[in-house]
Formats: C-alpha cells, sequence, structure tokens
C-alpha cells in the first residue's frame, strides 16, 4: 500500500479506496499460496496474577480440519507442529466485552502468510492501564515461555488492534493518553464510549508515568481505535514503530472525527490511513449465524455493505503492512 510523498496536506496523506479496488491491490501483492495453519489455547498471568486466555495460530504442515472456536468455526489443525522459522508474531488486541476469538479470520490470514498470531482476551475488564501491561506480558510468554520461542525471531514483533485494543496498542508503541480530555470531550459529545465509562465507573485518574510501552514492537495496525481525543501530538511523540490505521466509514461507536481521525492527526507522519466507507464500527469483527443472534448490533451491517468480501481485503490489507514492515533479515 502507497501514499502520497507530500505531507503537507492532511487529506495527501488519506486513502479512501472502493473495497474492490483496494482487493485487487492486496490480492497482487499477496498472491503467495497461503500454508496450513496450526492452532492452540493457553493461558498467560497478567501483572496482577489474573490467569488470561490466549488463542495462538501459527503456520503448520499438518492436515487441518473445521474446529469450533466459540461462536465461530476455523479451518486450524489444532496441536499440529510448528513449520518455519525466524517467524514474525502479531499480537492481537480485542474490543470492550470480546475475547480472542473475535478476530479469529485475521489471526487465520496472518498464520497462513507465515507469522505467529497471538490474541489474549481481555473480557469485559476496564482498568485500561492493564491492558498495555498485558501485552508485555503475552509477549514475554511467546519469546520466553512458548514451547515453540524458537520458531520466532523477536526481531519482527507487530500488534493489531481493534477499539478499546487499538487504544492499548496505541500506548504499548509508546502513547501516553492524556485522560483529563475524557470529562470536557464527554460533556460536549455524550457518545457511547462516555456512557460505558460512566456506567462501569471506570478507573481514569490515570498519570501519564502509568503507562506501559514496549520498544519490541515494531509494527502496529490499528482499526477504529477507541478514546483516540486523548491522544495528542505531544502524546503520541514518542511512537516509532509504523502504523496502518484504519477509520470505519459510519463508524457509530467511535464517531469521526474525535478517535481515528484524531490519531491520524497526532501520529508522526507516515500512516497509512484507510477510510472504508460504509463500515459500521463492528465490521472488523468477526460474525456467525449464532453471533448475529446474540449481539445482532455487532453483525449489523448497512445494505450496500459486504463484510465477508471486506474482510477479505482487510486481511490481505494487514498482511501486505506486516510482510513490509516485519521483514525477514
Amino acid at each position: 500500500m502507497t501514499q502520497s510523498k507530500s505531507v503537507a496536506s492532511r487529506a495527501a496523506r488519506t486513502i479512501t479506496l472502493s473495497l474492490s479496488t483496494l482487493a485487487a491491490l492486496m490480492l497482487s501483492i499477496t498472491a503467495a499460496a497461503a500454508q496450513t495453519v496450526g492452532f492452540e489455547r493457553t493461558v498467560v498471568a497478567d501483572a496482577n496474577g489474573k490467569l488470561r486466555e490466549v488463542g495462538i495460530w501459527y503456520p503448520s504442515e499438518m492436515a487441518a480440519a473445521a474446529q469450533p472456536l466459540g461462536s465461530y468455526q476455523h479451518t486450524v489443525a489444532a496441536g499440529g507442529p510448528i513449520s518455519g522459522r525466524q517467524l514474525g508474531l502479531v499480537m492481537i488486541l480485542h474490543g470492550v466485552q470480546g475475547w480472542f476469538g473475535n478476530h479469529y479470520h485475521t489471526a487465520l490470514a496472518l498464520a497462513e502468510a507465515g507469522f505467529v498470531a497471538a490474541a489474549v482476551t481481555h473480557g469485559p475488564d476496564l482498568r485500561l492501564v492493564d491492558q498495555p501491561g498485558n501485552v508485555t506480558r503475552i509477549l514475554e510468554h511467546m519469546l520466553a515461555v512458548w514451547p515453540h520461542r524458537d520458531r520466532i525471531d523477536p526481531a519482527r514483533v507487530g500488534i493489531f488492534g481493534f477499539s478499546i485494543g487499538g487504544f492499548a496498542a496505541l500506548v504499548a508503541i509508546g502513547g501516553a493518553p492524556d485522560f483529563t480530555r475524557i470529562g470536557p470531550h464527554c460533556a460536549a459529545h455524550p457518545d457511547r464510549v462516555c456512557r460505558i465509562l460512566q456506567e462501569r465507573n471506570a478507573d481514569l485518574a490515570m498519570p501519564i508515568s502509568a503507562w506501559e510501552h514496549d520498544a519490541r514492537i515494531k509494527a502496529a495496525v490499528i482499526a477504529a481505535p477507541t478514546l483516540g481525543f486523548t491522544f495528542t501530538k505531544p502524546a503520541l511523540a514518542a511512537v516509532k514503530a509504523p502504523v496502518q490505521l484504519w477509520r470505519a466509514g459510519s463508524d457509530e461507536i467511535t464517531p469521526h472525527p474525535y478517535n481515528a481521525e484524531a490519531v491520524f492527526g497526532a501520529l508522526p507522519p507516515g500512516v497509512d490511513y484507510v477510510v472504508v466507507p460504509s463500515a459500521s464500527h463492528f465490521a472488523f469483527v468477526a460474525c456467525s449465524v449464532e453471533m448475529a443472534e446474540r449481539a445482532p448490533q455487532v453483525c449489523r451491517d448497512a445494505p450496500e455493505f459486504d463484510r465477508q468480501a471486506f474482510h477479505a481485503t482487510f486481511n490481505s490489507a494487514v498482511v501486505a503492512y506486516f510482510k513490509t514492515r516485519l521483514q525477514t533479515p
């Protein structure tokens, strides 16, 4: 994916493509044959000693079969042997009330392309300060404890974050959000995120020193980030990792221009910024018949928006980005 060399205009650095155009571009970039995917679950203790479930997808040569995954189904070689060396690692963070399987389609695409993808379940917790710290706990587990840790290249670590997971990913790569901005923002723009923070009595008394960063993360993909307005230019000045940023064109949860757009304006130059027309906030989340019945708001799309087609496009773009940014030495 490319962008204008000019940084004088914000508009010049924004990429707004139709799904068909983006799909053709990404499929041409990621034309390599896909691999079989192995899968396993584990648990990792967070900074408070609470066990967090982690799903791990990785390249394998063992025959795969359809397996249940919560309300989803994925085709994997459960417990299969890992294949390849110097593999890149991408950690995956979900949104509020989600779990590690919400982005299994992206994890599968990464593993098919030769990456290890590790997704952690944060659950409904809104202790926002803990999530970036959990990223470090998961990374330490994958690099120092996981039985196949010798297959991972510690210089090829990336992160994908959606919604509040996007917020956590921004902190993990160096962001230091200013929570004093939440009160004035919510007074002027009482959106759904503001209501959730109030209803759950979220701890917002966070000094900048409380945020935990991890310099081992070398690239990030951020989708529909929550609390984007808390990141000013000084708050993101320390970010060195390249970022691919996605905004849902019809985001009803993290509305424009206070979230993805605010992050785009605050990040250092060089962001790949993709605006997806007609996409809702949850367009990045996997859906199924069971999910549509249990959480219809998550699976509801505009009539002109094809989520399945978008996921093929989105996953190809994410894989291409990490391949470019986390190249094998």
